[in-house]
């Protein structure tokens, strides 16, 4: 295993350029925080309530996802801290379970969860900017490309550059949620939450039901897992990686929860179940009509904060795998002036315009989440084999609750896969089928002498 803290400070003029440990604590928090942050929350809460009737229930649906994401954020921290090299989790899979495996995750997160990802936030971005501007769908195309190349050039031009950028997009957000948050509570004095009701399922039907809210409430929490893609670029790897993932995931859980109280304050349970856009009527109650284009406003800086952090951090993965082997050796070099993974980068912007353009991003993205599950269950237990493989290795911070903590993490993402399995087995078959077609793609690598011990 390489040198954990190789990509360091700027080299010599002699030496090949390397990347450059530039992200502060706050910039390495808001890639977390931002990617998370999208528009679930204003969206998602109205399925998690029509599914389970309660907003009693609904509110313990949404911390239990938000544990279970801390569960995997606490894993996650001691390998980061542990091996703070770009590639984050492909990094993690490697050393545990050998190269076929971190090239698939790899092979996934390129193929649709980070390439289908970026355009799906892109047209999002593009859809809700439709609101103020009269756009055809052509021109939401290209509003949608043109987003998806400002921020590659950005990053492209020094990860401060885009952490820069990330940190603004985060904090601006935030602040936004905040203030929605503070002002449903100081103007709106109606009852309390949980007025109105709706029928809510019982026995087995609970169970079922609770299942479905879960699986949205999960997939609202995504993303915490992406600031250890960038670990190579972090000034203090050790300190500010775990307090990252973990602090910045607690800090989405408290939103998340108080953005639920609020809508539960300002509507009834009938009126959060039966809304296409919760967020929007929650504010629209809060501030009149101008609240819906606040929330429309918000979402689009949301969106750009989630599309900045995952162009800054998903060609890292690429970065890494072309080191080792399993992608094109050129996205392995550095900018000798910006010290990023351009070429990585450029692939990327590439990749996911032209998904725009054809419009199956959306398809890719669906069917890939299922398998990207089977690389969360994988890696949380990959803290329970590194501990018996490299025992040797420094490890600055060390998972809370071991080894009850990643043991509960693995069994949650166990259960997300079954549950997903059952309830949407053709996207899960799909899904399943289009990583396996990544093992071709690596015996090819393989042949070609490629792959690297």
């Amino acid at each position: 295993m390489t040198d954990p803290l190789s990509t360091g400070p700027a080299p010599s003029p002699t030496e090949p350029p390397q990347l450059l440990r530039a992200l502060g604590a706050w910039e390495t928090a808001s890639i977390a925080i931002g990617i998370m942050i999208g528009t679930a929350i204003f969206l998602v809460p109205a399925d998690v309530t029509a599914a389970v009737g309660s907003p009693s229930t609904a509110l313990a649906v949404w911390t239990i996802g938000g544990v279970l994401s801390l569960f995997g954020a606490l894993s996650f921290a001691e390998m980061a801290a542990m091996m703070p090299q770009a590639g984050g989790q492909y990094v993690y899979l490697r050393e545990a379970y050998g190269p076929l495996t971190s090239f698939l995750c790899g092979w996934a997160f390129f193929l649709a969860a980070q390439g289908g990802g970026i355009s799906v936030l892109a047209v999002g971005f593009a859809e809700y900017l439709g609101e103020f501007l009269p756009l055809m769908r052509w021109h939401q195309q290209c509003a949608a490309a043109a987003s998806i190349v400002l921020f590659t050039i950005i990053n492209y031009r020094g990860v401060k550059e885009g952490g820069r950028v990330q940190s603004l997009l985060t904090g601006i957000k935030v602040g936004a949620i905040v203030v929605l948050i503070l002002l449903g509570f100081v103007l709106v004095r109606g009852t309390p939450a949980g007025h109105g009701t709706i029928h809510a399922p019982s026995g087995s039907g609970f169970l079922a039901a609770f299942g479905v809210a879960l699986v949205g409430v999960l997939w609202a929490f995504e993303g915490w897992n992406t600031c250890t893609f960038a670990a190579g670029e972090v000034k203090n790897p050790q300190r500010d990686l775990p307090r990252a993932l973990i602090l910045g995931t607690i800090a989405v859980i408290g939103l998340y929860v108080a953005l639920n109280l609020v809508y539960y304050r300002v509507l009834t349970v009938s009126e959060v179940a039966a809304s296409k856009r919760v967020g929007a009527d929650a504010a629209v109650r809060i501030f009149g009509h101008a609240g819906a284009q606040f929330v429309s406003l918000l979402i689009i800086v949301s969106t750009l904060g989630s599309l900045n952090g995952s162009i800054l951090a998903a060609p890292r993965v690429y970065y890494a795998m072309a080191k080792d082997g399993q992608f094109f050796r050129w996205c392995a070099e550095i900018h000798p002036k910006y010290h990023t993974p351009h070429r990585a980068l450029l692939v990327q912007c590439v990749w996911a315009v032209l998904l725009v353009v054809l419009g199956t991003y959306n398809e890719l993205f669906t069917y890939v989440v299922f398998a990207a599950w089977i690389f969360y269950a994988l890696t949380g237990y990959a803290v329970i084999i590194l501990r018996r493989k490299l025992p040797e290795l420094p490890r600055p911070y060390r998972v809370t609750g071991y080894p009850w903590v990643p043991i509960a993490f693995v069994l949650a993402s166990v259960w997300f896969l079954v549950n997903t399995l059952f309830e949407k087995p053709a996207e899960s078959g799909l899904g399943t089928l289009m990583v396996l077609v990544g093992v071709p793609v690596y015996l090819f690598w393989q042949r070609r002498g490629a792959v690297s011990k």
